[in-house]
């Protein structure tokens, strides 16, 4: 097969990575494999334009794509519009989409397990049409990502503390506001300080993450309005994996959630894979159940054969 690889340099780990070395290695770890690998290592604002043009290639079979969760994110919102395969190669602090597809963490060992993987087809998620691969959130965590952002940080160990700070002050400053909503016949006005609707259910990792990403369905959680102290005693049972426990927080599953945001707000955000951007009054999110090819280790198991079985 056939793959083209963007690297973003600028995306954590690659930072202190010597590029060429790695290159060298990936065509080494495909050639072995029996594919053919061609390597290009860019700056981040040069990638997605790099990756759009390698997914447009006649002839070539998959996208791989290194970097940080919003490089991924994007790489895989090209591959789901191309109908390209991807292969994910985790460069950043969370690589929170890595972990939902259980591949190595280590970005030398990685390449083994995409050259030697197997193709599966995961779900994808979208808001009003934007594609995400983890989750749509606003209230607590887009005033989380808004603070950190106005830090200064050169490093993943930065962003680490950057973030940590960042918390602390959405702790003491949690955010309090309206939305109405429509998850499947399951309608709601409330007043809340966040709202996330994930690819698939979270697990029970603290980090937040799906554990499977061929269920098809999103996962919707909303918090009701929280003091300080609440803020502490959910990122506890965060912590704990007990989000769903959580007195404060209401848990559903759908395919399809309709938001409405009845007040209108100055500078209104919300966060997608880890960036943040404004957002509409209204918003549509929708699972695309086994739209994304992916490269896997092991592919993961269908929801229908969870019900049922593996009918052998």
């Amino acid at each position: 097969m056939h793959f083209v690889a963007v690297f973003n340099r600028d995306g954590g780990t690659f930072r202190t990575t010597d590029m060429d070395a790695y290159c060298d290695h990936a065509v080494g770890t495909f050639r072995a494999a029996g594919h053919e690998i061609e390597c290009h290592v860019v700056s981040g604002d040069q990638v997605v334009e790099t990756m759009e043009n390698a997914a447009s290639i006649s002839g070539v079979d998959g996208l791989i794509a290194g970097g940080g969760d919003g490089t991924i994110s994007a790489a895989a919102g090209i591959a789901w519009k191309s109908g390209t395969m991807l292969g994910v190669v985790p460069a950043g602090t969370m690589n929170l989409f890595a972990r939902s597809l259980k591949l190595p963490l280590d970005i030398w060992q990685v390449l083994g397990a995409l050259a030697n993987g197997e193709a599966d087809n995961i779900d994808i998620a979208s808001a009003n049409g934007r594609s995400f691969v983890h989750q749509f959130s606003a209230g607590l965590h887009a005033r989380m990502v808004r603070y950190r952002n106005s830090m200064t940080f050169g490093s993943r160990l930065g962003k680490i503390r950057a973030s940590t700070r960042a918390a602390v002050g959405v702790m003491f400053n949690p955010p309090e506001f309206e939305v109405e909503f429509n998850a499947e016949g399951q309608t709601g006005h409330r007043k809340v300080s966040a709202i996330s609707v994930s690819n698939n259910e979270f697990g029970p990792d603290p980090l937040m993450y799906a554990d499977s990403l061929t269920r098809g369905h999103l996962g919707f959680y909303i918090a009701d309005p929280l003091t300080p102290a609440g803020v502490a005693r959910l990122a506890l049972d965060i912590l704990r994996g007990k989000l769903k426990e959580n007195a404060s927080v209401t848990a559903m599953t759908a395919t399809e959630v309709e938001l409405h945001f009845p007040r209108e707000r100055h500078e209104i955000r919300c966060v997608i894979d880890g960036e943040l951007l404004p957002m509409d009054r209204d918003v549509k999110l929708r699972i695309h159940a086994g739209e994304l090819k992916v490269l896997v280790s092991a592919p993961q198991q269908r929801a229908d054969e969870e019900q049922f079985g593996s009918g052998i």
